[in-house]
């Protein structure tokens, strides 16, 4: 799986202009199931995020996780984390999950992120989405659960 992690201030989703999932101080995360994703990715990619210390401490470096902070986290389904722009102008996804496998492993993304403690707000697997950010620092992470065993 592919997650691209935000650190904010407050971030909404919106679906045909009503708010379906809106937070304060924590983390936006845009995430892509990916073909080949083993059966493990999400629960993975989540305990990775749940400890990712990108938050001010009192010394104001970066050595607090969302869990530490009591933050919250709102998650977005972006199949487009899967372009591939190495030819042409026009960006392919095939290396994105196929649709019925993606959304499963988004729920269980999800559901594992509750599992750790977090408040979790999502968007709307599929959907035309508006996502609005205030992004802090800004922090912005690229994070793919193949990078680490």
């Amino acid at each position: 799986m592919r997650a691209l992690i935000q650190r904010v201030a407050e971030a909404d989703v919106k679906v045909s202009g009503e708010s379906i999932g809106k937070i304060d101080a924590g983390l936006l995360v845009l995430v892509c199931a990916m073909q080949g994703d083993p059966d493990d990715a999400p629960e993975k990619l989540a305990a990775r995020i749940a400890k990712l210390r990108i938050f001010r401490d009192e010394a104001d470096k970066m050595n607090r996780s969302v869990t530490d902070i009591g933050g919250a986290v709102l998650v977005v389904s972006q199949f487009t984390l899967a372009a591939d722009t190495r030819t042409g102008n026009r960006p392919g996804f095939s290396s994105a999950e196929a649709p019925a496998r993606g959304e499963a492993l988004y729920l269980r993304f999800v559901e594992s992120l509750r599992n750790l403690g977090l408040p979790v707000q999502t968007g709307s697997f599929g959907a035309d989405m508006k996502v609005s950010l205030v992004n802090d620092g800004p922090v912005t992470i690229w994070m793919d659960s193949t990078d680490r065993a």
